[in-house]
């Protein structure tokens, strides 16, 4: 019974993920001897944590049934607003609160047009992505912005716990909170709910637009946070922070099984496929395959996610009819 458990938790898509993650690290490992050592993996980590944190939220947008494109511009301004109130004179520690409050009305911005205007979004998170890296742009001009108080750069660069810097336990506790909304709370099953039918979930007597507005408020607050945790980590500000890091986001999150029509998916699947991307990401470096390659490696990831509800549909269709079989 365990044994037929666990072979049917392998025919599921994480099952399948986690499959290709074993298979990734065990073909890196023997590629070169230094994928394994701890340093190595931190830093796997670490060149992308801003990436994976905005990926966690982002699962719970996606399965809501929307859509989030200007995740990356508002870790642009979140970074860009610190940096500029930080050389206006504002102490590091007031430029840090009030550039999440930048997110968070940024989050606030895009759910009043979404949840009560109504308009689909796509649209205004793409109309919003252009806007936030202009507002970035017109903050810090061409110019960067350093020097930074060193208790700033610690939160980026220095270990606070262990070996882990303060992004990397961010990023734990963020999981772990996620993870406890989705599967053990009545907000995680709204979410679902509406993410697979809004209409029927609205004359289910639940409150739509909050669930959604919440989510979208929370969408832009993490991803100021991030924006700020990577000015920490390279010590400086720039009006292109993040500039095209939607595409890993949304790759990682689809790729994780989470389906871009809404409703279905998990904090589990998103882990596994964050796991693969860095893996692969890392390996391809090691490897010295060229940033260029790297990046259309992960645009054929983001092809065959968008094809993953119809690979596991067959996948499982196939599992049934072999046991079928087999019985």
């Amino acid at each position: 019974m365990k044994r037929s458990a666990f072979i049917d938790r392998l025919a599921t898509w994480e099952g399948f993920l986690f499959l290709v993650l074993v298979l990734l690290i065990v073909f890196n490992a023997l590629n070169t001897p230094f994928f394994l050592t701890v340093s190595n993996q931190i830093n796997l980590f670490q060149l992308s944590i801003e990436k994976v944190i905005v990926a966690l939220i982002m699962t719970l947008v996606i399965i809501n049934g929307e859509i989030d494109l200007s995740v990356a511009s508002m870790m642009g301004l979140g970074a860009c607003a610190f940096g500029w109130l930080f050389q206006s004179g504002v102490p590091a520690e007031w430029a840090v609160v009030l550039a999440l409050c930048v997110g968070i009305a940024g989050g606030a911005f895009n759910a009043f047009w979404i949840a009560w205007a109504g308009i689909p979004s796509l649209v205004v998170t793409l109309a919003m992505l252009i806007a936030y890296r202009g507002f970035a742009r017109v903050l810090v001009e061409d110019r960067g912005i350093t020097d930074f108080p060193e208790w700033f750069d610690n939160l980026g660069q220095a270990a606070i716990l262990g070996p882990f810097p303060l992004s990397m336990l961010i990023f734990f506790a963020l999981l772990v909170l996620l993870y406890i909304v989705l599967q053990r709370t009545a907000f995680g099953r709204k979410l679902y709910f509406i993410g697979s039918n809004r209409d029927v979930a609205e004359y289910s007597g639940v409150n739509v637009r909050r669930i959604k507005a919440t989510i979208f408020v929370a969408s832009g607050f993490i991803s100021a946070l991030a924006g700020i945790l990577f000015a920490a980590r390279v010590g400086s500000v720039r009006g292109d922070v993040g500039l095209g890091f939607e595409l890993d986001i949304i790759t990682i999150v689809l790729l994780g099984g989470v389906s871009i029509f809404g409703g279905v998916g998990s904090i589990t699947g998103t882990v596994l496929a964050i796991l693969i991307v860095l893996n692969l990401r890392n390996g391809m470096a090691l490897a010295n395959f060229t940033g260029h390659l790297q990046t259309g490696a992960l645009a054929v990831l983001l092809i065959l996610s968008v094809m993953v509800p119809t690979i596991r549909d067959a996948g499982q269709r196939l599992w049934k009819t072999v046991r079928g079989e087999a019985n």
